[in-house]
């Protein structure tokens, strides 16, 4: 039986280095150990407040730089949400065994109630079944996620287990793929997340290698090594960054050089930023060439969602066949 990979990204108009580490790069990995499945999610896009202007030019610059920084066309099925219309379907299936108790839980719902007092509607307390059904569409078996989708996974096997008991085995029970990055915090705020919405504390994959540097060497960090006293997290945040960006024994040496007190972050920045802008330059050029030639991009999208409909209509039937709708 073919093992399967899905995952999404939402079409938010930017992606930054922790969007990178924390997803993309496992992606990258995982397309050639699994048959692969990467969608910009759209549809997850809009149970947010957004900007219908914007959304075309966001999936196509989402999809320019996923391929730039490594998803394969010829060996991922890359495509949109909503081009592949039983997404909705079998969301709407998925419904009718879902329990509502178990959505009021769910971390993210209640954040984001917080964070959009004023725009809590049923697409944001329905998104983790949509999300379910993006991964049973295509009985996926693995799927990389970051730490704050645990929760949605569990759901998502919830939700197979449920419907192989009333209606018959269907489904796989997905397993969650955690990145081996750790989290990513702000430049500008380390006690926070990276951000787009955060001025200053992101550094995106097609940035400028000015721009990389300029981010790096205004990055938080402390006044220096204290005996006894624990590393603060913008010190802590660029050694992560370094671990991932840098070569060992350039991390190794700066390591060495905080424990003996005799650190200087200003050339730590420098050796760093040099790192990162070595990393970026090729998806950003990647980028920029992908760009510039519009139509390639949308056959990559096209041909991603004939290939994913294939299967998604084949998965509809046998559910609606079971659930005697059909």
């Amino acid at each position: 039986m073919v093992t399967r990979v899905f995952s999404g990204i939402q079409p938010t108009g930017l992606v930054h280095i922790g969007n990178y580490l924390g997803a993309i790069k496992a992606w990258v990995e995982l397309q050639h150990r699994y048959e692969s499945f990467f969608c910009i999610v759209d549809y997850h896009a809009i149970t947010a407040p957004y900007d219908p202007s914007q959304m075309q030019k966001n999936i196509f610059d989402a999809a320019v730089i996923n391929v730039a920084a490594g998803l394969d066309p010829r060996v991922s099925t890359i495509f949109v949400q909503s081009h592949v219309p039983e997404h909705t379907e079998l969301a709407w299936l998925l419904n009718s065994i879902a329990p509502m108790g178990r959505l009021t839980r769910m971390t993210q719902f209640k954040e984001k109630s917080r964070l959009f007092r004023e725009e809590i509607n049923a697409g944001l307390f329905n998104y983790p079944v949509l999300q379910a059904a993006d991964i049973l569409l295509y009985k996926a078996s693995v799927v990389p996620v970051g730490e704050d989708q645990v929760q949605h996974i569990e759901l998502t096997r919830d939700l197979a287990r449920k419907f192989n008991v009333t209606f018959g085995d269907t489904f796989h029970e997905p397993e969650a793929h955690l990145s081996a990055a750790p989290r990513i915090m702000g430049l500008s705020d380390p006690d926070r997340k990276m951000s787009k919405s955060i001025p200053g504390s992101y550094i995106a994959l097609a940035d400028h290698p000015d721009k990389v540097r300029q981010q790096i060497l205004r990055a938080v960090t402390d006044a220096g090594p204290e005996t006894g006293k624990p590393m603060s997290s913008g010190t802590a945040n660029l050694f992560i960054l370094m671990s991932q960006f840098s070569p060992p024994e350039t991390y190794e040496r700066f390591r060495r050089e905080y424990n003996e007190g005799a650190i200087r972050y200003s050339e730590m920045k420098r050796v760093l930023a040099d790192d990162v802008v070595d990393a970026l330059t090729p998806i950003r050029e990647a980028a920029e060439d992908l760009a510039a030639r519009p139509d390639y991009v949308r056959q990559i999208l096209g041909d991603g969602a004939c290939k994913a409909r294939r299967i998604a209509q084949r998965t509809i039937v046998e559910v609606k066949l079971k659930m005697g709708l059909l």
